[in-house]
């Protein structure tokens, strides 16, 4: 199985990442989801800067991604496929963790949302979501399939990171999200765009959501 990425840090922003990923929970980190429709990466822009949050759908609250574990349940397990196609995921037959792109009652469902964003603000309403890290036991993925199952690949840290994923304003997509062991993740990501009125490239702080995979 496939290590998941891990890119050079100065050593203590790399401990306070690792520690804020794979440490207990805390006041700072008490909420807890498990279920429901979770836009995981809400993308605003407010005041001239990118917004990153978690919006929890279900109950319509929204949560800056420090404050939110985001479980994954032991019934995301599956196997991965024999289909050569998969082979992103690890070798055919070892588990693997999904949370899928077409709901599922029992688990949670991801999306990755930008309705918040009004067209006309970005050039060509293009974003840039980067997934700059991952930390954790092994691979992350992220992929959708098409009708005939055909999957195809957003991000895998199993080849080496960053990966960019194209977004575009006003908009909401869910997609497989893919943990290859149980244990605790931490997954980096920021978004840029460059702003139609004066062609500026504006880019986010980097967020970090954290996983708890169970097994």
């Amino acid at each position: 199985m496939r290590t998941s990425a891990r890119l050079a840090l100065l050593p203590l922003v790399a401990a306070v990442l690792v520690g804020a990923a794979t440490g207990p929970a805390t006041a700072a980190t008490a909420v807890t989801l498990d279920g429901g429709h979770v836009d995981v990466i809400g993308v605003a822009f407010e005041d001239g800067q990118f917004d990153l949050h978690i919006h929890d759908e279900t109950n319509d609250v929204e949560y800056a991604p420090s404050d939110v574990r985001l479980v994954v349940k032991p019934e995301a397990r599956t196997a991965v496929p024999a289909d050569p196609a998969y082979a992103f995921l690890g070798a055919p037959d070892s588990p693997v963790w999904v949370l899928p792109e077409i709901e599922d009652p029992a688990l949670l469902w991801p999306g990755i949302a930008t309705e918040e964003i009004a067209p006309g603000v970005f050039v060509d309403d293009a974003l840039t979501l980067k997934f700059e890290r991952v930390y954790g036991p092994a691979g992350f993925s992220i992929f959708t399939t098409d009708a005939f199952g055909a999957p195809t690949v957003l991000v895998d840290s199993g080849n080496g990171l960053p990966d960019k994923v194209s977004l575009t304003a006003a908009n909401h997509q869910h997609a497989n999200w893919a943990f290859e062991a149980a244990g605790n993740y931490a997954v980096v990501v920021r978004v840029s765009g460059v702003l139609a009125a004066t062609g500026q490239k504006v880019t986010s702080a980097p967020a970090l959501y954290r996983f708890q995979v169970n097994a």
